[in-house]
């Protein structure tokens, strides 16, 4: 709530919280910024959280600018892009988020169904980033790929390809697909790419973190030139 750019439209609080300190520094700032505030019994305020453990008895409800559906994509402006593909882990999730929001890609689809939801433990692990983050929504991984197919180049992420990332030509828009952090793409996706690329590991490394991965892709030294106008 300190950060301006952040649009907070309502404080949550636990009513056992103690009028002070952080707490009343916390509603100086709310009233000052105008922003509504709700008191709620404990209960309450953990089931808004959905982090009992550690919300300390305060939540807030923020809305992500960057956030829009999928039927709002323009290829001419997003033209590289990561789609996350049942990625159930909220660390995993929330790291990738803050690799490409640092990183070169033009934004991330996050399906609804499959995916991580974007509460607490994905907001913690990308370190605030999801707050910066551009992400779209599709229903499902496969209803994003069917809308993308026409406009963009599909290309999954595999272990059983001869062909690399770092041969990838960054000639047209393209959509990365990442699997799941065990089982990788599932075959229904993998049905829609017209490519498939593996990102070469030394020292019999099978496999790499999702989250290392996208990292890999959003700082592509390709794509950063291309980003950089270099």
């Amino acid at each position: 709530m300190l950060d301006e750019r952040l649009n907070v439209y309502k404080l949550h609080l636990a009513d056992s919280n103690r009028k002070a300190g952080i707490i009343d520094q916390c509603i100086s700032l709310a009233e000052k910024r105008g922003v509504e505030i709700a008191w709620h019994d404990k209960r309450a305020l953990s089931f808004i959280s959905k982090n009992a453990q550690q919300d300390q008895g305060i939540a807030l409800d923020i809305q992500l600018e960057g956030l829009q559906d999928i039927s709002e994509l323009n290829s001419a402006e997003a033209k590289h892009l990561l789609l996350l593909d049942n990625v159930t882990n909220p660390q995993n999730l929330g790291m990738i988020i803050r690799s490409a929001t640092a990183g070169f890609v033009d934004g991330i689809i996050i399906p609804r169904k499959g995916c991580a939801e974007l509460g607490p433990l994905v907001i913690k692990a990308s370190a605030g980033s999801l707050f910066k983050a551009r992400i779209y929504r599709s229903e499902t991984t496969q209803a994003a790929l069917k809308s993308l197919a026409a406009d963009y180049t599909i290309v999954g992420l595999s272990l059983d390809t001869s062909n690399t990332l770092q041969q990838y030509a960054f000639e047209r828009p393209t959509v990365f697909v990442l699997g799941n952090e065990s089982r990788g793409i599932a075959e229904q996706s993998q049905a829609f790419c017209q490519q498939m690329v593996k990102i070469p590991m030394n020292n019999q490394v099978e496999s790499l973190n999702v989250a290392v991965t996208a990292a890999l892709i959003a700082f592509h030294p390709d794509l950063m030139a291309l980003k950089m106008g270099g």
